[in-house]
């Protein structure tokens, strides 16, 4: 592995996220972050550059760079943002001699592998921490659902991004049935992102709505959240009340299907409900298995705090993509 500092890049929708990391020790430790906005620049070139102005010292030749939107072909267009990326040139546009590029939620996995305990806050399950060996299943919530699976096996770590937020949404009860058939008409196909991610509340907000025979205007996603998270708008509060539910049993049925003895709530909605989850259904959803309730609930539940686990997962995914082979 060339060198011990790389540069860490995450690349969303509305920001990318820009950090020097020190890769000397087993875990990376982050410098400053800066936060730029995507539609201040034309190009990541272009953000690179204003990143490097600022930055006071000439940069490391070796960066991990997680992106949002899956990885393959000779062009990556990202989810609500106008860049291209060109991953066969994109080392030489930047002057790097070594990098690793990584799907966001991807990269957010790696983060989980190497995070110490003080940022997977407990939510449910046993104490003490995710497995050393087996399938963790990572589920974040945010601008839509990201859903990847990190397995451990005889002190190796495997990442695996997957799309497992676009699985259907399945009703457990009768209001929920309603949600589905209100949101059917409008979409057709009703993913289970259309539940559980921010815009999700507004979806069943106004499908509550609805059902009670009262008109909402849609409005600001952001208005919404606030009101929710602050009591003020009962409505709204049923509204978190279900998301809360079925993010419970979103995240239960996922980590049935990849047999997972672990599972990690990241995202950037998870830190905003903290507080709420594990006063909610959300526990009692989750472990709702028929015969395998007992399995479920002794899977540990861990919440990601961590400020930065997409940079902090990039510059982990290019340590393990660049450590020696043992």
């Amino acid at each position: 592995m060339a060198g011990n500092e790389i540069v860490a890049v995450d690349i969303g929708g509305t920001h990318a996220r820009f950090a020097i990391a020190d890769i000397a020790g087993p875990t990376p430790l982050l410098g400053e972050w800066t936060t730029l906005r995507t539609a201040d620049h034309v190009s990541l070139t272009s953000a690179w550059r204003a990143f490097a102005a600022g930055a006071g010292r000439p940069l490391p030749r070796a960066a991990g760079i997680a992106v949002a939107t899956p990885l393959g072909g000779e062009t990556l267009k990202l989810t609500n943002n106008p860049w291209v990326l060109r991953p066969a040139s994109l080392a030489a546009e930047l002057g790097l001699d070594s990098l690793t590029l990584v799907n966001d939620f991807g990269a957010v996995a790696h983060a989980v592998a190497r995070l110490d305990e003080q940022w997977l806050h407990p939510l449910a399950g046993p104490p003490g921490p995710l497995p050393a060996e087996g399938v963790t299943t990572i589920v974040g919530p945010g601008t839509g659902l990201g859903v990847a699976l990190l397995l451990r096996r005889h002190g190796h770590t495997h990442v695996i991004e997957t799309e497992g937020g676009h699985v259907d949404f399945a009703p457990l009860d009768p209001i929920e049935t309603r949600i589905l058939d209100r949101l059917r008409a409008r979409y057709r196909r009703v993913s289970v992102e259309r539940i559980v991610s921010g815009p999700g509340l507004a979806n069943i907000h106004e499908a509550l709505a609805g059902i009670e025979g009262h008109a909402v205007t849609p409005g600001d996603d952001t208005a919404l959240w606030t009101a929710a998270l602050a009591g003020d708008d009962p409505l709204a509060v049923a509204a978190l009340d279900r998301f809360c539910l079925s993010l419970g049993s979103v995240a239960g049925d996922l980590a049935l299907a990849q047999g997972a003895n672990g599972v990690a709530i990241a995202g950037g909605i998870g830190p905003r409900i903290a507080d709420i989850l594990p006063r909610s259904g959300f526990a009692h959803r989750f472990a709702a298995k028929g015969r395998f309730e007992a399995r479920m609930a002794a899977i540990p539940i861990r919440l990601v705090t961590h400020p930065q686990p997409g940079l902090f997962g990039a510059a982990a995914a290019y340590v393990e993509a660049h450590r020696p082979a043992r």
